[in-house]
């Protein structure tokens, strides 16, 4: 080989293992098996978007505790709704409604659409990012977004169609928002345990974000199942209803779980404290 080629393949090699071992986005450690393809959901123009409705519903103005470095706030709006905030300023809105809106217009928000607590056809045209988590033009929804310092991905599952005795196919999507290191999994209107394929897509796990109802969506022994699938270090119930109906799911996880009733809606979550040992938390807010 001559000196010139000698040269130009040490290049290669370096440029080979700075890709290889400097780090990447803080994100790079949730990434599933499967590389998502860019959303197929369009988003609508601001002129095509429904007027939005006066609503009568949820107040929340009140300041937002402001992320540190390394933090991200996740914040309970109520039933299936959350207030993700980076520590860059990225903001997302979990199913994102017309009954239960954030404290401030997301920079993301991601829709369900099992019935109307779970999206809108009228999001806030200021919204830079909505992503509705069932089909388009027969196609899954597919959506792998990097916004600042936050990157928002989805899985799709399947969900009984409401009112016949069939299935919609890909009708839910389990959301996915990474940042500063923390892998926050939503789990949207999951109606069925996750098959191998599901969990490679998820990939990590830190915080699952788990509806516990028992009967709209998965059984509660199931939705158990679903937590040892994924093996987070801290869990989160939503989509209740009632207290009665937590304490039977708290009770499912007393042996496997510490479990801890918080009295803010909001907590800080930081790779370095999250627990040892795997942990409910129960955030208080409308259900």
């Amino acid at each position: 080989m001559t000196p010139y080629r000698n040269r130009l393949s040490l290049v290669f090699s370096l440029v080979f293992l700075i890709g290889v071992w400097i780090p990447g986005p803080a994100w790079a450690a949730c990434l599933g098996a499967v590389a998502q393809n860019p959303l197929y959901w369009p988003a609508l123009p601001p002129a095509q978007e429904k007027a939005k409705p006066q609503l009568a519903g949820l107040s929340l103005a009140q300041a937002q505790p402001a992320p540190r470095g390394g933090e991200v706030l996740l914040r309970f709006v109520g039933h299936a709704t959350f207030w993700i905030q980076t520590p860059g300023g990225a903001t997302a809105a979990t199913d994102y409604n017309d009954y239960m809106r954030p404290p401030a217009v997301p920079d993301i928000a991601t829709m369900n659409h099992a019935h109307s607590t779970h999206f809108t056809d009228a999001p806030d045209p200021a919204i830079k990012h909505v992503l509705r988590g069932w089909p388009y033009m027969g196609k899954p929804a597919r959506h792998n977004l990097s916004y600042k310092d936050m990157r928002v991905r989805n899985v799709p599952t399947n969900i009984r169609r409401w009112g016949a005795n069939d299935t919609e196919y890909d009708g839910n999507s389990i959301f996915i928002f990474e940042a500063a290191d923390i892998c926050i999994v939503h789990l949207g209107h999951l109606h069925h345990t996750l098959t191998p394929g599901h969990l490679a897509d998820i990939g990590q796990s830190d915080v699952v974000l788990v509806p516990v109802d028992g009967g709209y969506t998965l059984n509660q022994v199931q939705m158990r199942d679903v937590i040892l699938q994924l093996k987070p270090s801290l869990v989160v119930p939503m989509h209740y209803f009632s207290e009665s109906t937590l304490e039977r799911f708290l009770s499912l996880l007393r042996e496997s779980h510490e479990i801890t009733l918080s009295q803010e809606s909001s907590i800080m979550l930081r790779r370095e404290t999250l627990p040892k040992k795997p942990t409910v938390v129960v955030l208080p807010g409308p259900h």
